[in-house]
Order: C-alpha cells, then sequence, then structure tokens
C-alpha cells in the first residue's frame, strides 16, 4: 500500500473517483496504484501530482514506494524543505 497516497488524497477530502476524473484515469487503475499493484507512468504520475499537489517524482523514490511508512514519508518531505 502507498500510505502517503491515500493520506495526501484524504487530506484533501477527495474520492479515488475524483482523484481519477481529475487526472484522467480510470478509477481502478489508480485504486492499483495506491494499492502498490501498479506503478504509473510518467505522464500519470505528473497528473496525480497535480490533482493531489504533490512532487511527481514521488512515485519512483525508494522512500515512496508501497512499503514506505507515513511517519517516514513525512520525514523525508520535511528534510527536503528543510524544516527537520
Amino acid at each position: 500500500m502507498r500510505e502517503w497516497l491515500i493520506k495526501s488524497r484524504e487530506e484533501r477530502g477527495m474520492t479515488q473517483d475524483q482523484v481519477a476524473k481529475d487526472a484522467d484515469i480510470e478509477r481502478t487503475y489508480y485504486n492499483m496504484i495506491e494499492r502498490g499493484k501498479r506503478r504509473p507512468s510518467v505522464d500519470v504520475a505528473k497528473r496525480i501530482g497535480q490533482v493531489l499537489q504533490f512532487e511527481w517524482t514521488s512515485f519512483f523514490t525508494p522512500e515512496c514506494n508501497e512499503t514506505t511508512r507515513i511517519g517516514e514519508q513525512k520525514n523525508l518531505v520535511q528534510h527536503k524543505e528543510g524544516t527537520q
């Protein structure tokens, strides 16, 4: 599971269907991405990142893979922003 992605969506009060529609992808595909069953293409990662307002490259970093815990992701973001 990509807990960081689920949390990002939920923090914005969005459903999987809303994210999928705004990113112009199928909801089932988005669901598979959230569950860590599929890795998005660069184009899809950019669209999801834009919808949920995060850096799209997060999908391709070891820190944000499907086994990363939410706390680790938060620490990574704070570190990158220089707010440790």
